[in-house]
């Protein structure tokens, strides 16, 4: 590989040549193999647009001439646009603070913004200006899980929801056999199925949205410990108003820096609340699985879509693909959610030292859900059809319909009904027209299974 040399604080050293990053990125590479694993492109960007806003704010505050602000902003800029992420190679698994990060993206942009305004643009001096990486990273941690929340997942959670109520309006009538404990209970309807899981989202985005504010108030201005060293005293503010303008989100500096270097609340806050979006979503998928099982031995009151051959030995064989996926999904969520409660548990003296680990795993809750509900709206609960017929010969045999009898003829004799329809495989109301003076009529009345789901 060819190579040039570069030079840092700590001496020389050999870069190759294609490199827009410089000698403290190739330490990093060098020093951290743990693992491959990279930092997400939503979080690299939200870096990017850190930089930027603080070109802007520190040429506004005469610290920085306009060619060199202009040339910092519109080299971030085109980075922005390109997803390629071969210029940022620095593992997950380093620096706790994750300076490496910081570093590699402020000499990605003093390379090119160096080529763009025809001067030597430092990565430190000019690029990093009224910075430190650990007010940087927390920042950039607040800021991609903020725009991760609003381009991902709540539009997703809104097409799940949506999905949801469509199908409803389609099925919501049908009355089916209720279950506890997976044992046969009351009937309810399709729309009472279907709406528990919408009201069980629509609780889930309010836990998330109740994060924004918090996540809002930004870290940047508290510098190296949280106490602004080195940072204009009008740095803070004039950055959350670019920072605010340029992505369209209302954010402020925090009232007390300390707190966003040294802990990371924002982010578990956070990660607990992804965490029972996948509780909710593993139970929607769960109930369309066993909705969907059989077709024969199962409970085969749904058909999901066949997507796909389900056996690689038994011919013919169709499983909820989807809904499955969406489980394990689920389950890396929680996983996420552990680590993120371990390394929130990492903040010594002024500042947490887990930050790399905590941004991975949050967006990466953060993907996973987003493409979680779309997939559930529009692979699963969009075009699974209702097995009618079955689920009306099951809802007739269901022995627990006798609970409507109770104030007529007592529990004691309505178990009995239950026991002997269940035996002889026969609907209640004709046992229970066998065993009781009620009338078929009233017994009609009384069974009607759409009654007992408290709909008119």
């Amino acid at each position: 590989m060819s190579t040039r040399t570069e030079r840092d604080s700590m001496g020389e050293l050999q870069v190759p040549s294609s490199a827009l990053y410089q000698a403290q990125t190739q330490r990093a590479v060098q020093n951290f193999q743990i693992s491959p694993k990279t930092l997400p492109l939503r979080f690299i960007q939200a870096l990017l647009q850190i930089k930027q806003a603080a070109a802007h704010s520190n040429a506004q505050l005469g610290l920085l001439n306009t060619a060199q602000a202009n040339a910092i902003v519109k080299a971030a800029g085109k980075l922005l646009s390109n997803t390629d992420l071969s210029q940022f190679p620095v593992s997950v698994y380093q620096t706790g603070s994750g300076t490496s990060s910081n570093m590699n993206v402020n000499e990605v942009l003093a390379t090119l913004a160096s080529q763009l305004a025809g001067e030597h643009i430092h990565p430190n001096d000019q690029v990093n200006l009224g910075q430190s990486s650990n007010d940087t990273i927390p920042t950039a941690i607040q800021l991609s899980s903020l725009l991760a929340l609003e381009q991902q997942l709540f539009p997703a959670i809104q097409t799940l929801k949506q999905a949801i109520n469509t199908k409803s309006a389609e099925i919501g009538h049908i009355v089916k056999t209720g279950r506890t404990h997976l044992m046969d209970a009351m009937p309810v309807t399709f729309a009472q199925v279907l709406g528990g899981w919408h009201s069980q989202l629509s609780h889930a985005q309010t836990q998330l949205q109740q994060q924004v504010p918090l996540l809002s108030q930004l870290a940047q201005g508290g510098t190296a410990v949280g106490s602004g060293i080195n940072a204009h005293k009008d740095f803070a503010v004039l950055f959350a108003q670019q920072l605010s303008q340029q992505t369209g989100l209302h954010l402020t500096p925090s009232a007390n820096f300390f707190f966003n270097l040294s802990s990371q609340d924002g982010a578990l806050a956070l990660s607990g609340s992804l965490k029972t979006l996948a509780a909710a979503l593993l139970k929607i998928a769960n109930d369309l699985r066993w909705m969907n099982s059989g077709p024969l031995a199962g409970l085969s009151e749904i058909s999901l879509a066949a997507l796909q051959p389900g056996s690689s030995i038994m011919p013919g064989k169709v499983n909820p693909v989807i809904p499955e996926a969406v489980a394990m999904a689920s389950v890396q969520v929680f996983a996420c959610d552990t680590a993120i409660s371990m390394a929130a548990q990492s903040g010594n003296f002024e500042l947490n030292v887990m930050l790399p680990l905590v941004a991975d795993n949050l967006l990466e809750a953060i993907s996973l859900l987003s493409g979680s509900c779309q997939a559930l709206a529009t692979q699963a609960i969009a075009d699974f059809t209702v097995n009618e017929q079955h689920i009306a010969q099951t809802v007739a045999k269901n022995p627990i319909l006798v609970t409507a009898l109770n104030s007529k003829i007592g529990y004691d004799q309505a178990a009995a009904i239950a026991k002997q329809a269940y035996q002889q495989q026969r609907p209640i109301i004709d046992v229970a027209a066998e065993l009781t003076e009620l009338s078929r009529d009233e017994l009609k009345e009384l069974l009607d299974p759409k009654q007992l789901t408290g709909e008119s």
